[in-house]
């Protein structure tokens, strides 16, 4: 079976590994659950505390149930989930769960606040280029392009209600730059609605943390360096109670005529973007945030991409630019 976000096995861009990598520093009562869900591996390690009300196993296994659900729910290659009858609907009515309309919403949102540049209906574009295919590499014809563009428009999305109604019917919605980051919201708000107050949640890259370390030392998060053999840590990020997320033009690319390729598309001429960055990471309390902005950012640039997150309140990023320099905002 397919799956439909963005980041893949090969091309992780955070990595948590080290975060429990020395094993004196692990409290014996933790669980991790690991699966293989949005086309890649996802963990989360839950720690034990006098608070929780079920065992952390189940807590840890309650999430994965939790994460086979909403790729149930918000993918666009799985048949009859909310997403696939939205967008085989042909102009008609579709009535999907409370999270889909949630989630569209924020995406929406974030639609809107960027004029477009970032843009739920990016699927028509997305599916031409298909980057998850690591065999193609083929680089789609202008007309091409351009047809799949014409059919970028979040404005085609109308929902009233729990109905979500496409006006235009070669219009696709693709959830992949903001889906894992809502999925871990919910899972961390799951977790702390069960008294957890210390756990880990790896979404193949979209790291939520809750709270410290049991001893109460923050976590360490490392950042793929861009372009390196994956698990190559560029820096190390002390978070608590935050998120992390990254995007960059390393992963889910290809290379033709020495010219690089990549899945971060422009909503103005179909193309993948090109700028002075290689990767954004975000660093923010909701996941969803994390992960629309460091598309957005990316898409922005750095000069205007340190602007906006600089407005936002509790909210920060590193740039890694195509030459290498790392730039924060902290």
């Amino acid at each position: 079976m397919q799956h439909f976000f963005k980041r893949i096995i090969s091309g992780l861009l955070i990595t948590a590994f080290f975060l429990m990598c020395s094993c004196h520093n692990i409290p014996a009562l933790s669980e991790t659950a690991t699966g293989f869900y949005f086309n890649t591996v996802i963990s989360v390690t839950v720690y034990d505390s006098p608070t929780i009300s079920l065992p952390t196993k189940e807590l840890a296994d309650n999430c994965l149930k939790m994460a086979e659900h909403y790729e149930q729910q918000f993918s666009r290659t799985v048949e009859y989930s909310d997403i696939w009858n939205v967008n085989h609907s042909n102009c008609t009515p579709v009535t999907v769960s409370d999270d889909t309309i949630a989630l569209l919403t924020i995406a929406l949102s974030y639609a809107e606040r960027s004029d477009g540049l970032v843009d739920p209906t990016i699927g028509s574009l997305s599916l031409l280029w298909n980057f998850s295919d690591t065999d193609q590499k083929t680089v789609p014809s202008h007309d091409e392009i351009e047809k799949a563009l014409s059919h970028v428009n979040y404005k085609a999305i109308h929902i009233d209600g729990n109905q979500v109604i496409l006006s235009d019917p070669d219009a696709c919605i693709d959830l992949g730059f903001i889906a894992k980051g809502y999925i871990a919201d919910r899972m961390k708000e799951y977790l702390q609605s069960k008294g957890v107050t210390s756990a880990i949640i790896n979404l193949g890259g979209n790291v939520q943390t809750i709270g410290n370390k049991p001893d109460g030392s923050v976590y360490k998060v490392g950042v793929q360096e861009p372009f390196a053999p994956t698990g190559t840590t560029l820096l190390a990020l002390s978070v608590t109670d935050k998120s992390v997320v990254s995007s960059g033009n390393y992963e889910r690319c290809f290379t033709v005529d020495d010219i690089l390729y990549h899945h971060i598309l422009s909503t103005t001429d179909g193309y993948p973007i090109k700028n002075d960055l290689s990767q954004v990471t975000i660093i923010s309390n909701s996941s969803a945030d994390g992960d629309a902005l460091s598309t957005l950012c990316y898409i922005l640039g750095y000069e205007e991409g340190f602007k906006l997150i600089e407005s936002l309140p509790d909210t920060d990023a590193v740039f890694v630019t195509a030459n290498g320099e790392v730039i924060k905002t902290f």
